[in-house]
């Protein structure tokens, strides 16, 4: 029987944090695989993935222990989809009105493009690049689901109370995203006050995302659903479907994804707080 490290919950995270953050910056600042032909940054996230294994083995946590359950894996993800194809459906909708109101109006284009936070990038079609943009998202997904829900929320709440720790686990994802306005910013893509805005923007966007997609874990008591959600955020309305218009492509699209984002927010947390009260009132009626 291999024997199992002890472990402090808060120094654990906090390590395998700032693992996680210096490759991503590596990757980010010298490497910068988003700026190849590749398209991606996805260095980093093979490398959160083989170290969470690392961890989950040595801990003997392991990976159903942190929420990646074989039974209802397909349902969870299908769901996911689903809520984040609603509210996007959503989002998108608002986002036509908006030019429509404007007199410009705009239309939907299937491409797939990286991301940026300086303006729209070049995009391509067929399948290889759909095929590749899948991947990396799932790697992706996988990775930040695996990491800042699965093994931070799941070691966390051994120190205090669920809502502690999917607040401290979304603050930690939130922070995770400043690394591109920072490196926007030291390139010159970005004054230091814009990077200062979009940064303050990033951590409220995916923080708010963070604590959406820990109450989905602790309702659903697996990673599943949120990862549908989180693929569905990254994949379609990120990287494949555009907002164009005469004036250029996703002009909206930090808007889109926060409206969308909201929404599902609100939809999450009021589906939440029924099953608390659900809960609580089958236990004063045993």
């Amino acid at each position: 029987m291999e024997k199992q490290i002890k472990y402090s919950p808060y120094r654990l995270c906090a390590a395998v944090f700032a693992l996680c953050l210096t490759v991503r910056a590596i990757e980010y600042f010298l490497l910068q695989t988003d700026r190849t032909a590749v398209g991606e940054n996805f260095i980093h996230k093979v490398f959160g993935i083989i170290l969470l294994a690392v961890v989950l083995k040595s801990t003997g946590l392991g990976w159903v222990g942190i929420g990646f359950k074989g039974r209802g894996a397909a349902a969870g993800i299908l769901k996911g989809l689903l809520l984040g194809s609603v509210c996007f459906a959503a989002a998108y909708g608002l986002e036509l009105a908006v030019f429509a109101l404007k007199g410009a109006p705009a239309h939907l284009e299937l491409y797939v493009s990286g991301f940026s936070l300086t303006g729209p990038l070049a995009g391509s079609t067929g399948l290889i690049p759909l095929a590749l943009c899948l991947l990396f998202n799932i790697i992706n997904v996988w990775m930040e689901e695996g990491v800042f829900r699965g093994l931070f929320i799941r070691v966390l709440l051994e120190a205090g109370g669920f809502m502690r720790a999917n607040l401290i686990a979304s603050a930690l994802f939130g922070i995770w995203h400043v690394v591109m306005p920072i490196r926007s910013c030291v390139y010159g893509e970005m004054t230091l006050p814009q990077a200062a805005l979009m940064s303050a923007g990033y951590i409220l966007l995916a923080g708010i995302m963070g604590v959406k997609w820990g109450l989905l874990y602790r309702m659903t008591g697996s990673l599943w659903a949120g990862l549908g959600d989180h693929l569905m955020n990254n994949t379609v309305a990120t990287n494949m479907l555009h907002v164009v218009s005469k004036s250029g492509a996703d002009e909206l699209q930090i808007i889109r994804v926060f409206a969308a984002q909201l929404i599902s927010f609100l939809i999450v947390l009021a589906l939440y707080r029924r099953k608390n009260r659900n809960s609580s009132l089958t236990q004063n009626n045993i």
